[in-house]
């Protein structure tokens, strides 16, 4: 009995693959020039220096080569300096403004490590839903907007509307890769433990005075054994564009931060259509405040049943931007990010050569404990038609050189070369037909209080997706690593991607 079910193939191609026995261009020139000493000092005879230099030369060789958990070793060694520097002069310990006695500016965000570059200026009123608060990231230079999904999830649909979703998400992106405005989009979805606040409210409206004992006894032994285990999902999905395709629209409407809220405005009404077609119920775009709650429940996750119940019990809504951060995060140790009471270990999610299926990253948001938290986050960049063009250009070119110099040696293709050469003669003509080529990176991370052992929730993490996805720990990056993979705030898609996403 044939399967009907789609397996999505191509998705573990790396940039900058290495041309020459798996060697980037500039790995292969260092190791060429680290070879000219040695044969130097051979041909004139100097064979005692010639293995001296030999040995010095493979050394170095190693590092640029031989890669250490996605990374080349010299590229690890030099971030080993750096973690180790930063702890011993306390430069990546931080503390938020209010706990150290500090004035604060409510307006303005205090936050730990990369999230500084960050800013949320308040945009004007979107429709008559009040202000969105951009994302304005002042490293890369974009702009962009947050927003809350209300979607049921994929765990119930049948493999046909699975497939139906899986044609809208790729309509969806190769919509985005037609505008001028914006490029990339990120979706987050994160578990929450239910702290049961919107229950208990709910209950002391609701409850009825005379209802029998043993009625009362039921309910509290409900309560006990099903709501402790209980967990909601939170979706959030963020849109960005460049400063430099932001400028000249943000200029003819009005300039500044209002013109181009303006522009990002007009992309934002048209994208909710077809986010409720990929299943969200519901599209909000996030003010100020409670992007600062989205921010402040990831770093502090018992924070959401406070603000769960202020916002079923009082009118307020939110938090000022300034208490969006953690109170404190230590020296973050080389495998995890420690933050308030909470610790995180966050990874990279490595496809599967031999392709994967709809809905099959599910696995990685299954708690298996009360009070652990998981995250999930895949980040998009859709090229435009000028550097997909390119891009594939670039692949077949590749994949032909390699399999005809081997041929010319008499060696015959393998299955890889095959499969490298059919699919990017398969990219290229679907570039022509006016598709484009996505570049993306999944994150995912578990969250659990400090006094746990944070080693074995990441070893269930690891095994939850064993045999399917290889999940590489972003060791010595872990800081940055719960940001990509725990906040809707876009940062997650490197510029190039090598040997870790």
């Amino acid at each position: 009995m044939s399967s009907n079910v789609r397996i999505y193939r191509g998705l573990a191609r790396r940039e900058n693959a290495g041309w020459i026995l798996g060697l980037t261009p500039w790995q292969a020139m260092t190791c060429l020039a680290l070879a000219v000493p040695v044969l130097l000092a051979v041909s004139a005879g100097q064979f005692l220096r010639a293995l001296m230099l030999a040995t010095v030369c493979g050394l170095i060789a190693c590092l640029v080569v031989v890669p250490v958990r996605g990374r080349p070793a010299v590229r690890w060694l030099f971030h080993l300096v750096l973690h180790q520097l930063g702890a011993a002069t306390r430069w990546s310990q931080w503390q938020s403004k209010a706990a150290s006695g500090i004035p604060v500016d409510p307006d303005e965000p205090d936050l730990p490590g990369v999230l500084q570059r960050v800013s949320f200026p308040d945009g004007p009123v979107f429709k008559d839903r009040g202000r969105i608060a951009l994302i304005h990231d002042t490293a890369e230079g974009r702009w962009g907007a947050t927003a809350r999904l209300t979607h049921g999830g994929v765990g119930m649909l049948s493999d046909d509307q699975c497939e139906r979703l899986a044609s809208r998400l790729g309509n969806l992106l190769l919509s985005i890769g037609h505008r001028d405005v914006i490029d990339r989009m990120s979706l987050l979805v994160r578990t929450v433990p239910d702290d049961g606040s919107a229950y208990e409210v709910w209950r002391s409206q609701h409850e009825v005075a005379d209802a029998p004992d043993l009625a009362r006894r039921a309910a509290v032994e409900l309560d006990r054994s099903i709501g402790s285990v209980s967990v909601h999902h939170e979706v959030f999905v963020t849109v960005t564009g460049t400063e430099d395709a932001l400028r000249k629209p943000a200029a003819a409407a009005g300039g500044g931060v209002d013109g181009r809220a303006r522009v990002l405005y007009r992309v934002l009404d048209g994208l909710e259509d077809q986010l409720k077609a990929i299943g969200a119920e519901g599209v909000h775009w996030l003010s100020g405040s409670e992007l600062a709650e989205a921010i402040r429940t990831a770093f502090n996750p018992a924070a959401s049943a406070v603000l769960s119940t202020e916002r079923l019990t009082t009118e307020a809504h939110g938090l000022p931007k300034a208490a969006a951060g953690p109170t404190q995060a230590p020296s973050p140790p080389a495998r995890r990010y420690d933050h308030d009471a909470y610790s995180t270990v966050s990874y990279s999610v490595l496809m599967p050569e031999a392709g994967t299926v709809f809905g099959s990253l599910s696995p990685l948001l299954a708690v298996k404990t009360a009070g652990e938290r998981r995250s999930l986050a895949v980040h998009y960049e859709v090229m435009d038609a000028r550097r997909a063009s390119r891009t594939v250009q670039n692949y077949r070119f590749r994949a032909g050189v390699l399999r005809d110099y081997k041929a010319s040696k008499g060696f015959s293709a393998s299955a890889s070369d095959e499969r490298e050469a059919s699919g990017a003669k398969a990219q290229e003509r679907a570039v022509t037909w006016g598709h484009s080529i996505v570049r993306f990176a999944a994150v995912a991370a578990v969250t659990v209080p400090a006094s746990w052992q944070v080693e074995d929730h990441a070893a269930r993490l690891e095994s939850a997706v064993a045999g399917r996805f290889r999940l590489l720990r972003l060791d010595l990056a872990q800081d940055s690593a719960f940001v990509a993979a725990c906040l809707p705030v876009g940062i997650g898609l490197p510029r190039t991607r090598g040997g870790l996403l």
